[in-house]
């Protein structure tokens, strides 16, 4: 285990005037509304099962529920904002009203459904395209105030897929996120999250290596948010499906919160919740 007085592991987020300690891992469980998304698509996608859904990774140990209104696989379906605010709906206000003690992340690239949902109530922005995919992203997390998760990804929507050659997947990785980093503080965002991006544009060699050197990332800056639930990376080399990579998934989440991150976004989360018990043992 860490230890935790370490000022490295000092950070706290305020999420809509809700003081957040991240001293101890978070795990952030997936909502996803989407009927494509690769492995539970069209499960969700309705208020009550959503509901439903939520109510079930909170039981099993998640703080932070992450609502993705559009999936972001290879080849999914492209949404506009006005789609993706159709298809939240009322889910947000709901999951509010029915479980207050929950934070709520929307997982967006348009600002327009940030402010949506920042009326709604959502507590953080996860934003995949670090802005990029909308000029006005960082203006709009700079006035919600809310944390915003700043990933690591291609310049656009069409390339956010492709694999591109990195001479350093760590110093590019870096690169990238001390150039935003430095935009969203000059914005006025300051509690901000990186995560690195694994699934996106990044062979599995580079990956590895990100697994490897994830206490690199951000300088210990900022905390960083780890996204590796059924990803390809894990089960392809292993000739598996995306839902038969438990062992697998657990074993590299305990070595990146050994290497101090702090919020797992996961599908899984009970499996999650066992691994932070034991780290924390």
């Amino acid at each position: 285990m860490q230890n935790n007085s370490s000022p490295l592991n000092f950070h706290s987020l305020n999420c809509n005037g809700r003081i957040v300690n991240l001293s101890l891992p978070k795990i952030m469980g997936i909502l996803n509304l989407t009927p494509d998304s690769f492995s539970d698509g069209g499960r969700f996608n309705n208020e009550k099962a959503a509901l439903q859904h939520a109510e079930q990774l909170l039981k099993e140990g998640a703080e932070m529920i992450d609502i993705g209104p559009q999936s972001t696989r290879p080849n999914a379906e492209f949404l506009s904002s006005e789609e993706e605010v159709a298809r939240i709906g009322r889910v947000i206000s709901l999951l509010k009203k029915e479980f207050p003690e929950a934070l709520i992340s929307l997982d967006t690239f348009y600002a327009e459904t940030v402010k949506f949902g920042y009326n709604e109530g959502i507590d953080l922005i996860n934003d995949i395209s670090g802005g990029q995919f909308d000029e006005k992203m960082f203006e709009t997390a700079a006035e919600t105030r809310l944390p915003y998760i700043l990933m690591h990804v291609n310049p656009s929507y069409e390339t956010m897929h492709d694999k591109i050659h990195f001479e350093d997947i760590t110093v590019s990785v870096n690169r990238y996120f001390s150039e935003k980093t430095k935009e969203l503080l000059e914005k006025g965002v300051s509690d901000i999250i990186l995560d690195p991006g694994f699934g996106f544009g990044k062979t599995v060699e580079d990956q590895m290596k990100m697994i490897d050197e994830v206490h690199y990332l951000g300088f210990d800056k900022f905390p960083l948010l780890i996204g590796i639930s059924r990803k390809s990376f894990i089960y392809k080399p292993l000739g598996k499906s995306p839902l038969d990579i438990n062992e697998e998934t657990q074993e590299l989440h305990m070595k990146v919160l050994e290497k101090g991150v702090k919020i797992l976004r996961v599908h899984d989360v009970a499996e999650a919740k066992k691994t932070v018990e034991a780290f924390l043992k």
